[in-house]
């Protein structure tokens, strides 16, 4: 399942609808957000690939940009071969020989339409997906076929496939790089140093290979992985390393929260390069030759391109024909966020997201704000709320603290040591945050301290929690779920009957618990003793979230949007009407209103009635 799917935390306000109103899903307005997340320059041309906007052309050095034949999608990757331009997208492969006039499909064998990376090798075009691992063409997309024999970790991540030479690499999300020299034929896990598993960004400088990681910065090899060695001084502590690219004698590195960093003694040092740039979150960075000679440096934000000209002293905005973020309106600019969890605070709605931080609406979506002072951890995985406090759960950043409804907020990170929040929850005076790669952790005095509580666990990774009586449960992507009936003391696998142990959701409903997986929804009357499938009517399988109001139990999907069940899971019903973009990330009820948090959409608002067939 893919690893952005499995990591997402359910927040459920179980309320009673007020009637059964006709059930239509429409688009709330916002999070707002037309990140750029890839770049590629070719001769004069530099293209844009933008999520949610598809590809956009510049020819004149980034002044005016104009929209390619790739439109309305979330383009990951971009790859030049000879006259060919290939675009790596949530719809699989694109091919263009026109400079991107006009596209073509290339996806005859590739199973996963999540390309997350592309590469060249010679005559040999490589795709990168988010859980099929590596697939090969030699014929520019005509076909594909896998290439991951020895590639343990499937999960391919953006910016993570590169070529040196004979060798080519792969970054994985959790298991690390991995080295192949026949093109793909076979893999090698080259992993000797690195402090972190999470490759996110990879980057070729002459004879030194440079990896940057969610959580531990950017690491140097010099000798092809074979061992590794961190390089992050003057680095902020735990930066999430997004991209990289060599201009020159100078390595830049682009952040989530921190900006751009360059170094010119190949990674020894970093010095940040933020004059001129209005967001700190960079997602891709490209070299392209500038119109009166000299190369020119460019920067894909949260919400636009910036040009630097003299080695990224400065930085200037150069989004002319570009998405307008602001402006939601405009035909090429729906909202197009990463909505990764939803909470429910009173009469206010929390919408996490992957780079932008967290938005709060006060109207049921009506509008939507940037509420991130003090939040430096902007891919924000999980909410949790005790009394006045709202907790929020970040990839990299740990966990921060605000008692003012996110106006401002204040890190609570002493004794988590790990920072990689997927999931919390609250129980009395006792505040859970599962992590991925270091289990559970428990404070007792509302975030000030935290202590690990992982005694039972095989693995590490926590995605889902759910109270339920004196029962914590405890979902994983991995080893199904396990139950603690000691505040998290001890924890007992309890995975009996359930045939999919990837697990993303958790809810209770009275005596019964259900999980969501990626082989459906299991529900469990006797305290997770035993499983049984209720998948009736669920199309899709691929359940990422779950949602409780009453007697309506919904289930939100990767790919087939939501469904519908009024006895308990026996019977499901499609629950669409209205709603175009069906990969649902988060689910929440507030009031009489159902909300989904989506992949690449922002947040889509239904009301809780009958069921309808679309």
């Amino acid at each position: 399942m893919h690893e952005i799917r499995s990591t997402l935390v359910l927040f459920a306000l179980s309320l009673m609808p007020a009637g059964v109103p006709e059930a239509q899903w429409v688009q709330t307005d916002g999070p707002y957000s037309c990140p750029i997340r890839s770049l590629a320059a070719s001769g004069s041309n530099l293209f844009a690939g933008t999520w949610g906007g598809g590809v956009f052309l510049s020819t004149n050095n980034g002044t005016s940009w104009t929209a390619t034949g790739l439109t309305n999608t979330v383009v990951h990757a971009i790859a030049v071969s000879g006259t060919n331009l290939f675009a790596g997208t949530e719809g699989g492969v694109f091919l263009s020989a026109n400079s991107g006039t006009s596209w073509t499909a290339v996806n005859t064998g590739l199973p996963n339409p999540s390309v997350q990376a592309l590469a060249v090798n010679d005559t040999n075009l490589f795709a990168g997906t988010f859980g099929h691992g590596v697939l090969c063409s030699t014929n520019n997309g005509t076909s594909w076929t896998p290439v991951n024999t020895g590639l343990r970790n499937k999960q391919v991540n953006h910016n993570s496939l590169v070529v040196s030479g004979v060798c080519l690499f792969a970054g994985t999300c959790g298991g690390g790089l991995f080295l192949s020299t026949n093109k793909g034929t076979s893999w090698t896990a080259v992993t000797n140093g690195l402090a972190s598993l999470h490759i996110e960004a990879l980057a070729v400088s002459d004879t030194n290979l440079f990896a940057g990681t969610i959580d531990a910065g950017v690491f140097r090899s010099t000798n092809q992985g074979a061992t590794w060695i961190a390089v992050t001084n003057g680095l902020p502590r735990r930066t999430a390393v997004m991209a990289l690219v060599v201009s020159g004698t100078n390595l830049l590195a682009g952040t989530v929260g921190a900006g751009v960093f360059r170094s010119a003694n190949q990674g020894a040092s970093w010095t940040a390069v933020n004059n001129g740039l209005t967001s700190f979150n960079v997602f891709a960075l490209a070299v392209s030759p500038s119109e009166r000679g000299g190369m020119s440096l460019f920067a894909g934000i949260g919400g636009g391109v910036f040009r630097s000209t003299n080695n990224a002293a400065s930085w200037t905005a150069v989004n002319d024909g570009l998405p307008d973020a602001s402006d939601p309106h405009l035909s090429v600019s729906a909202p197009n966020s990463l909505v990764l969890t939803l909470a429910v605070s009173g009469t206010n709605l929390l919408a996490g997201t992957g780079g932008g931080g967290a938005f709060l609406s006060t109207n049921n979506g009506t509008n939507w704000t940037a509420v991130n002072t003090g939040l430096t951890g902007l891919f924000v995985r999980a909410f949790a709320v005790s009394g006045t406090s709202l907790f929020a759960g970040t990839s990299g950043d740990g966990i921060f603290r605000s008692t003012n409804n996110g106006a401002s907020w204040t890190e609570t990170n002493t004794g988590l040591t790990n920072r990689d929040v997927r999931s919390l929850v609250v129980n009395g005076t006792y505040l859970f945050a599962g992590t991925f790669g270091g289990g559970a952790f428990l404070s007792t005095n509302h975030g000030t301290s935290w202590s690990a509580v992982n005694k039972g666990w095989r693995k590490a990774h926590v995605v889902a929690f759910a109270v339920s009586g004196t029962s914590l449960f405890a979902g994983t992507p991995d080893d199904g779920i396990f139950r603690s009936t000691n505040n998290g003391a001890s924890w007992t696998e309890t995975n009996t009957g359930l045939t999919n142990r990837d697990v993303s959701s958790l809810v209770v409903s009275g005596t019964s618990l259900f999980a969501g997986t990626d082989g459906g929804v299991f529900v469990s009357s006797n305290h997770g003793t035993s499983w049984t499938a209720v998948n009736a009517g669920l199309t899709n399988t691929s359940v990422t979230a779950l949602a409780l109001s009453g007697t309506y139990l919904f289930a939100g999907t990767f790919g087939g949007g939501a469904f519908l069940s009024t006895n308990h899971g026996t019977s499901w019903t499609v629950v669409n009407s209205g709603l175009t973009k069906r990969k649902v990330s988060a689910l929440a009820v507030s009031g009489t209103n159902l909300f989904a948090g989506t992949w690449g959409s922002g947040v889509w608002r239904r009301p809780i009635g009958v069921a309808d067939d679309r």
